[in-house]
This record gives C-alpha cells, sequence and structure tokens, in this order.
C-alpha cells in the first residue's frame, strides 16, 4: 500500500503528502544534492538517471534525465525560485516527452512529524486539461517507487 497520497484541487492543482522516516534537513537533501537525487529519483524499477543537474540555489536550473534502456527515455527541465533550507523549495518544470509541458509551478514543504518528517508538495498547473494530461501517465506510481526508494536510505 503506498504510503503517498495524491488529490487534487479545483481544476489546476495536484497535492502529494509523503511522510519519511528521515529528519527534514535529510529529507530536504535528498531533493538538492545530485549524488543522492540519482540514487533514488528513479521511477519504477528499471529505470536509471544517468544525468542529474541541479543546482540548488535561487536562480538555479536543473535537468534530470532518465532512461529505461529500451528508448523510452524522457528528461524534465526546470528553475528554482525559493529555497528555505530544510524546509520547503519552490520551483517550475517542464517535462520534454519529447516536446515540453507546459510550466507545472510546484512547492514543496518539509515538516518535522514526530520521528520524521511531512513533505507536502502542491503543483500548479496552467489549466485543467494539463492537469487531466498529466494524472492520465500514472505518474503516481512513479512517485511512490522513488519515495519508497529514498524512505529505504535514511
Amino acid at each position: 500500500m503506498s504510503k503517498m497520497t495524491l488529490t487534487t484541487e479545483g481544476d489546476r492543482y495536484v497535492i502529494v503528502t509523503r511522510h519519511f522516516n528521515a529528519s527534514p534537513e535529510a529529507v530536504y537533501q535528498a531533493h538538492t544534492e545530485p549524488e543522492l537525487i540519482q540514487k533514488w529519483l528513479l521511477g519504477p524499477e528499471g529505470w536509471t538517471m544517468p544525468v542529474c543537474i541541479n543546482e540548488a540555489r535561487p536562480g538555479g536550473t536543473f535537468r534530470y534525465e532518465w532512461s529505461n534502456g529500451k528508448g523510452g527515455d524522457f528528461y524534465i527541465t526546470g528553475e528554482i525560485l525559493e529555497l528555505e533550507a530544510n524546509r520547503r523549495i519552490v520551483h517550475v518544470e517542464r517535462m520534454h516527452l519529447p516536446d515540453a509541458t507546459p510550466d507545472n509551478h510546484v512547492e514543496t514543504k518539509f515538516v518535522a512529524d514526530g520521528a520524521g518528517t511531512l513533505m507536502m508538495m502542491r503543483m500548479t498547473l496552467p489549466d485543467g486539461e494539463t492537469r487531466k494530461q498529466m494524472l492520465s501517465t500514472g505518474m503516481e506510481h512513479g512517485m511512490e517507487a522513488s519515495y519508497a526508494r529514498l524512505d529505504s536510505m535514511s
């Protein structure tokens, strides 16, 4: 059973929450350091991340490239708008499948929760159709596979 919850709000928002058995500092670090991102943000089994660039600073950019070794490659690019160390990341991202999707504005918060961290991510899409297309990919399965991998690292 998935520990992640994904809900929608209005016609443009997706809210993802997930508890991790690690401190906010550790979970934040895993979201900002390329060497760590490359170990857990892989989606379902069989995928790799041969390219992981993350300039973790306001105004910095990122690029993650995934491959399944079967021609299913894709990548994501974006800009980091705000960072509050160990607490919050605000960025804009676009998937390239191969064409770029409309901008997805994402705010991720990391809150101490007992012995662990509650991560709350709010995605803002430009319209309901873009959100519908994004959700139709089954992205929640890859997200939870990645989050389970991250949780096992702590």
